[in-house]
């Protein structure tokens, strides 16, 4: 079976939603939004303040808080893969049940989810509104903790009690979102799974893509960067607040473009200036270039985040969508697991500029693969 020739209903999409909040952004698009925008006020009120507390509070080395990081990463990775595969296998997202239990379980049925209620012409858009919302937490997260940092001074176990709030919201949001597929469902057998269907774009742009993470370790190291190079706690956090500023305006716009002009463009210039920042971060050497390098890490990210897996749904049919969503999401995070220990061990046994200079070099090589192998406008379910 090729994607082409699934008739899954999964693999039906509905026409633009006129009665959207958003314009082209369907309802229960727009509903998964606002249950991650909650979801990372939540996570984002600590993750700023993880390393500083982990490296500064408690005094462990660079390499412990890279193997922290990695293997929190790589933990849910596996999840991801086990809870696409489940949502293809029974036919619906279960999206309802699975935010429930983390990040892990809920990010391959949801990615498919959007790609499964978003038509193929607006994939980026959706996409990247998704980012957009979420990312747009990731802002309001760091400013809560910067005001609860000023009430209570640097005593962070109390903000870490606080992120319980907005992930309760997420879960009571997420109990109106649907996960019956857009036209009505045609019984029929289960085809079964077999990887080459992915196609071969589908192995190129995971090739590309776990190159690149090679030296993509985890964004606390660039928090650290900052700590390094003279900003306080507070300017820290509220320089990570502004790189996701630029994220959440950018990341919409970056999805549209993927639309309309291809998505090879759009994430291969988002692994060139991935190449710029993290080289600007190994030769810098006063805290003042470190809001330049957050901003434009944020352009980045709104180039590649919901780009990248808009495109993972463009190669793979939908009956097997979520399994290959939730491969090329863990494989990505078990990648994250080595370069976050890599990036560790060569901060404490290099120096501080060795992670970005590696980073720099993958992407840069990510960044040339990505404009000779991978096609402009994938046929979905190409050979």
């Amino acid at each position: 079976m090729t994607a082409k020739d699934d008739k899954s209903p999964l693999d039906a999409s509905p026409p633009l939603a006129r009665d959207s909040v958003v314009p082209g952004v369907e309802r229960n698009v727009f509903r998964l939004g606002i249950v991650s925008f909650f979801t990372d006020i939540s996570s984002e009120m600590i993750y700023p303040l993880v390393p500083i507390f982990i490296t500064e509070t408690l005094g462990a080395p660079r390499a412990i808080l890279g193997a922290i990081e990695g293997l929190a990463e790589s933990t849910t990775s596996v999840f991801k893969v086990v809870s696409g595969w489940l949502s293809d296998k029974v036919g619906k997202r279960i999206a309802r049940v699975v935010d429930r239990f983390g990040k892990g379980l809920r990010t391959s049925p949801r990615d498919a989810l959007i790609a499964q209620w978003t038509p193929p012409s607006v994939r980026g858009r959706g996409f990247g509104f998704h980012r957009a919302a979420d990312t747009a937490g990731a802002v309001l997260g760091p400013l809560a903790a910067l005001a609860l940092l000023a009430l209570i001074g640097e005593n962070y176990r109390p903000i870490f009690a606080l992120a319980l709030v907005p992930a309760v919201l997420a879960v009571i949001v997420l109990r109106g979102v649907s996960d019956r597929p857009p036209a009505p469902e045609e019984h029929g057998p289960q085809p079964r799974l077999r990887f080459r269907d992915f196609g071969r774009g589908y192995y190129v742009f995971l090739g590309i893509s776990l190159i690149f993470a090679l030296g993509n370790s985890s964004d606390v190291f660039i928090i650290l960067r900052a700590r390094d190079l003279g900003l306080g706690v507070s300017e820290a956090v509220l320089a990570y607040a502004f790189f996701n500023v630029v994220y959440a305006l950018l990341s919409m716009p970056a999805g549209i473009a993927s639309d309309r002009l291809g998505r090879r463009g759009v994430i291969a210039g988002g692994f060139a200036i991935f190449a710029a920042v993290y080289f600007g971060f190994a030769v810098v050497d006063a805290g003042a270039y470190v809001w330049l390098l957050f901003a434009v890490y944020g352009v980045y990210m709104a180039l590649t985040e919901g780009v990248g897996r808009a495109l993972v749904a463009d190669f793979v049919g939908a009956q097997w969508r979520g399994t290959a969503l939730g491969l090329y999401q863990g494989a990505m995070g078990l990648m994250i697991l080595m370069s976050s220990i890599l990036a560790g061990v060569l901060w404490d046994q290099v120096g501080a500029s060795a992670p970005f200079f590696l980073g720099g070099s993958t992407a840069a090589l990510a960044f040339l693969l990505a404009v000779l192998l991978l096609p402009r406008r994938p046929l979905l379910g190409q050979p």
